[in-house]
């Protein structure tokens, strides 16, 4: 008894002392030491302003990046892992990340090699070499977020015992090694590639291999995960009554695997894909109108961009009363506010002085970018108008409940179209086709903190779940319960911004493929090109048909699994037996292996049979239809979704009768509709039109 009492009072002791390793002095301290020491060497060894030389000031930004995600990993690794049932619980989960992330590459592994094999007969060697460099770095990429964040849910649990701010940093800090990650390794292997072969039309293949597994792992996450969400709430939480992160549930490991397959390994290849197909699509386009600068100055931009974010992630701290949403904002606007003003640079005195306006192209991408971000906020969370209306109509069922989420995803498309179209027009005033690509690069050029905010959602998800399974104090799951509502917003904001910046590199893409084939002019009254946009504009809606159906499939094998257990295994509603966790982690690992494999080829099929069967004209159309039709609808995927579980998570924070109630009832049918939209067809539409894109730059030889 007195050793539990000295056991109790050191720990009160712990949680008064202040926790240091995640203070933003340390992080921008470390960011300020290496980029110095980057500075120096720049000064010292070369002349930065030589043509020459630029290509080693974006190398050495890539490799800064992946040095501040090892020091990051570093920190989150020395942290607090809480108590041997919380780190049980952890182990759960990282296992069945890691063995889902195991069985898709291998899987993935084929497909590589037999594209490499084609790019090698039919176009040549060099580009095939670039597309697996691509694949390799994507992959990477995907399985060192995943094995950071499935070790940073456990021990922002137990940094919650202590403080939400503690709790917030390890999130983020969880995040942004896979934001850093990303940027690092697209810029750091764009920089090699193109110093290695001096041609973009070769490093297309990079972006063409980080697409293909950006597209599966995006389709395969999210199949996984939503055939977790889907079982474990439509057994548990509508026909059982029993909290979302029951430990009875069996598919509660499933779901929170699926957190990470789909918003981290997913998200972090959807961008990974949007980041160099951007800089590629720029660096062919600047080719043709600057020649070497035009080639060089994307990718500086984007080393500038590295570093903005490296230094925006010090903004990003809280207290206990404060809103951590607007935290991780203050990090986005210093890092954009960085990046603008290095631009205004880099422009300034590389590009000649009639160019200068090129540096507002970048600027109006950046701002549409951030732009569309607050408008998904607006639409998705619940502290605004539309999500509360949709709450208030699950008070007359859930129909009414469906209905209102229809319409805010409906029109919650309009303004970030305004914004996508005021971006085009502007940029391409300020510097033509070339202009356009960079919008999209001022887009992404942050993209090491856009994804930092999104992968700290799944994180803070995954942290809430080990607290409720854990039995923690209600006190700990409330602060989880706050960065998981956030969590959802940036979530939604996160594949806002991705549908977005798709939009923007699928335009410039598409340009690219125009003046690589010779093609002036697209004309929508040729017949020929007229077939081709009405195909590509059905495109999106079977790719939405294959991966909603392969979800269904997926969860009414998980709703069986999980009904069968709670039927036959004696004791698991009473908290006396074990549920089988790994077998419902089997059964989303299976499913999703299985039914992604017919979308991911249809997106690599359709333009090589347009391009090969009725020609290069017709191809323009149809990725012109894909692109008009596909952004829309997955703005309006994503955004009803968003708004439907956040809309559930508005009632059972105590309103319109809470938890329990019919209206609570309601929203969880609605937000079950909604889950694969948000996390599933919404997302994956984006890569559909990308790698659509980049498959028809890279092949362009064979339609021409």
């Amino acid at each position: 008894m007195l050793t539990m009492e000295k056991s109790k009072e050191e720990t009160q002791n712990a949680a008064q002392k202040p926790r240091s390793g995640f203070a933003g002095a340390e992080y921008i301290g470390v960011a300020v030491i290496l980029i110095a020491l980057a500075v120096a060497v720049a000064v010292f060894k070369f002349n930065v302003f030589a043509t020459e030389n630029l290509i080693y000031s974006s190398l050495a930004a890539g490799i800064i990046s992946l040095v501040f995600a090892a020091f990051l990993a570093g920190k989150i690794a020395g942290a607090e892992p809480g108590n041997d049932r919380m780190m049980e619980i952890a182990r759960y989960v990282q296992e069945g990340a890691m063995a889902f992330l195991s069985r898709e590459y291998s899987i993935l592994a084929g497909f590589v090699v037999v594209v490499f094999g084609l790019i090698g007969y039919f176009i040549n060697w060099q580009t095939a070499v670039c597309f697996i460099s691509g694949s390799v770095s994507s992959a990477i990429a995907g399985f060192i977020g995943m094995y950071v964040s499935t070790r940073a849910n456990v021990k922002t649990t137990q940094a919650a015992t202590k403080s939400l701010n503690g709790a917030l940093r390890i999130a983020f800090s969880g995040g942004t090694v896979m934001g850093m990650v990303v940027v690092g390794l697209g810029l750091t292997g764009l920089s090699i590639l193109y110093m290695i072969f001096q041609d973009p039309n070769i490093v297309n293949g990079f972006a063409l291999g980080g697409s293909s597994i950006a597209l599966f792992a995006r389709v395969g996450g999210g199949i996984y995960t939503k055939a977790a969400d889907v079982g474990a709430d439509l057994v548990g939480k509508v026909e059982s009554g029993i909290p979302e992160d029951d430990p009875r549930n069996p598919a509660v490991i499933a779901d929170n695997v699926g957190d990470n397959v789909g918003d981290v390994a997913g998200m972090g290849a959807d961008l990974f894909e949007s980041y160099v197909g951007s800089i590629i699509a720029a660096m062919t386009l600047g080719a043709v109108t600057f020649g070497a600068m035009g080639i060089l100055l994307p990718m500086i931009i984007a080393a500038i961009g590295i570093i903005s974010s490296i230094l925006g992630t010090a903004f990003v701290r809280t207290d206990e009363k404060s809103d951590p949403m607007k935290a991780l904002n203050w990090g986005t606007f210093a890092a954009a506010a960085i990046m603008v003003a290095g631009s205004y640079f880099a422009v300034k005195y590389l590009m000649p002085a009639e160019a200068f306006d090129l540096f507002w192209a970048l600027v109006f991408g950046l701002v549409a970018g951030i732009a569309i971000g607050l408008f998904t906020q607006y639409y998705t969370s619940a502290e605004y108008k539309p999500v509360k209306d949709i709450a208030e109509t699950s008070l007359t069922g859930s129909a009414t409940n469906i209905i209102a989420g229809l319409g805010v995803g409906m029109i919650s498309t309009f303004l970030p179209i305004i914004a996508i179209v005021l971006a085009v027009i502007f940029s391409y005033y300020a510097g033509g086709v070339y202009g356009i690509s960079l919008a999209a690069i001022g887009m992404l050029a942050t993209a090491g903190m856009v994804i930092a905010v999104d992968a700290y959602g799944p994180v803070s998800d995954n942290a809430g779940g080990i607290a409720e399974m854990a039995e923690l104090p209600p006190d700990v799951r409330e602060k989880t319960d706050k960065l998981d509502s956030v969590g959802n917003t940036t979530a939604a904001i996160g594949k806002g911004f991705a549908i977005g910046s798709a939009a923007l590199t699928a335009l410039a893409l598409l340009t690219a493929y125009s003046k690589v084939v010779g093609l002036q002019t697209i004309d929508i009254l040729n017949p020929e090109v007229t077939v081709g946009l009405l195909f590509g504009a059905s495109l999106p809606f079977v790719f939405c048909a294959l991966t909603m159906e392969a979800v269904g499939k997926a969860a009414s094998e998980m709703v069986t699994e999980v009904r069968r257990q709670f039927k036959e295994i004696a004791g698991i509603m009473e908290g006396q037996a074990k549920p089988d966790y790994a077998k419902c982690v089997d059964i989303s690992t299976t499913s999703a292996i299985k039914q992604m494999v017919l979308p991911g080829l249809m997106a690599v099929a359709a333009p090589l049979l347009i391009g090969l069967l009725i020609g290069a004209e017709a191809l323009g159309g149809m990725l012109f239809g894909a692109i008009a039709a596909g952004v829309c609808l997955a703005i309006m995927l994503a955004n009803s979704g968003g708004a439907w579980d956040n809309a559930k998570k508005y009632i059972e924070a105590g309103n319109f009768g809470g938890k329990g109630s019919p209206a609570h009832a309601a929203a969880v049918t609605g937000d079950t509709v909604g889950d694969p939209c948000k996390d599933t067809s919404g997302p994956s539409l984006n890569i559909l039109l990308k790698l659509m894109a980049i498959v028809s730059l890279v092949f362009a030889p064979l339609f021409m």
